[in-house]
């Protein structure tokens, strides 16, 4: 597992207080909303929050939090995409 989106899983499992869940539980590219994690809009600004705290990332617009928190893989390619440009 590439090391950037297993401290994702793990800092999501952390942060949302998920101790069932395993990070090799959680499917890199399945939705964290909805039928996949289960996650909801409160769980969302607590993502958002994270972001901002760990990796200076602001997400403002509500089209773009749908799809940069979309699921693990599409957090890190935007924390990525962020890194590369700064």
């Amino acid at each position: 597992m590439e090391e950037l989106t297993l401290k994702l899983k793990r800092q999501i499992i952390e942060e949302l207080y998920l101790e069932d869940i395993k990070p090799d539980e959680i499917d890199t590219d399945a939705s964290l909303f909805g039928d996949g994690l289960g996650l909801d809009s409160i769980d969302a600004l607590s993502l958002v929050v994270l972001l901002d705290k760990e990796y200076g990332l602001q997400v403002v617009d509500p089209d773009q939090g749908k799809a940069v928190l979309y699921s693990i893989q599409t957090i890190a390619d935007h924390i990525r995409a962020a890194a590369e440009k700064a």
